[in-house]
């Protein structure tokens, strides 16, 4: 029977019955990847945040000061935006969205059960892939 504490260990089976860790070496390797796994939650987070706020603007055009200031020009631009949003485009955006979130969701629960083994090596992994998710990822949302 598994511990139900937190306790530090080189033998210990992640996720499923194959990955049945029982060396120094094979701790290493499986905090490295799951490591990996609270890494990439993380890009895909920011991605998926990236990804909507390039593409709300010409989604929903909306008034701004500079809408009101020049009328003539910006109401070319909000049409030109409209036609950007066609409805194939729509359901491309919103399809690429819910497929990340899914991805997301996925790796998310992954990440979870994992550290629910409670073994403090792989919940330190966990700990230091998602810090290092964050630290490389984050900036990303400021570019344009």
């Amino acid at each position: 029977m598994m511990p139900m504490y937190f306790f530090f260990s080189d033998k210990v089976v992640l996720l499923f019955d194959f990955w049945n860790v029982q060396s120094p070496a094979g701790m290493v390797l499986s905090v490295l990847v799951i490591m990996l796994l609270a890494v990439l939650y993380e890009a895909i987070k920011v991605g998926r945040a990236k990804l909507l706020q390039r593409t709300m603007p010409t989604m929903a055009p909306s008034l701004s000061q500079e809408t009101l200031e020049e009328p003539e020009r910006t109401s070319m631009n909000i049409g030109m935006e409209q036609l950007a949003s066609t409805p194939k485009k729509i359901f491309m955006w919103h399809s690429t969205q819910t497929l990340l979130h899914v991805v997301q969701v996925v790796l998310g629960y992954l990440v979870m059960l994992a550290v629910m083994s409670y073994n403090t090596w792989i919940f330190l992994g966990v700990i230091a892939g998602s810090a290092i998710g964050y630290y490389f990822a984050y900036p990303l949302l400021n570019t344009r």
